[in-house]
């Protein structure tokens, strides 16, 4: 880890971690998409990997904004939740099962990432810049929204199927 003397260098940190968080999570959607069952979660998938790669974008955005080169810092994180989430793609389950399995993993994701960007938008506003500050938080309410997209398909029907598969 580089020396952190302030803010602003911790959240040069947090923004490397989160570029390599997205370029992970852009290796490991498409798995996820093709083991996926249900059309209406691999269609989320699919979109949400559009969206990471418009993330991406943003941080690079971001490091512009902060003349810094855009360069990822490992995130054990993220790599951890898709190992976990990976897991359950080898498991000899019910399609359905897998479904909720890839949600729950999704979520785990999400669930990481907004934590994240609640906390580089919080202190990009506290180094009063705001223009970091709001393509972050562009990304947060669609990390928000990717998790809200992933309980909606879960209730749905596919937590309700993977009970069902138990049965059979």
């Amino acid at each position: 880890m580089a020396e952190l003397t302030s803010l602003q260098d911790a959240l040069i940190e947090e923004i490397k971690d989160l570029y390599d968080a997205e370029h992970q999570l852009i290796k490991a959607l498409p798995e996820m998409a093709e083991a996926a069952t249900n059309g209406a979660l691999q269609s989320a998938i699919d979109a949400h990997l559009e969206e990471t790669r418009g993330q991406i974008s943003r941080l690079e955005e971001v490091f512009e904004l902060l003349d810094e080169r855009p360069k990822g810092k490992h995130c054990a994180g993220i790599a951890g939740i898709i190992e976990e989430a990976s897991e359950a793609l080898g498991e000899d389950a019910p399609g359905s099962v897998i479904d909720a399995c890839i949600i729950a993993g999704g979520q785990r994701a999400e669930h990481y990432e907004m934590a994240a960007y609640g906390t580089v938008v919080a202190w990009a506003r506290t180094l009063e810049l705001e223009q970091v500050a709001q393509l972050l938080e562009q990304t947060l309410e669609e990390e928000k929204a990717a998790d809200e997209k992933l309980s909606d398909l879960a209730e749905a029907g596919i937590n309700q199927s993977a009970m069902e598969a138990e049965d059979d």
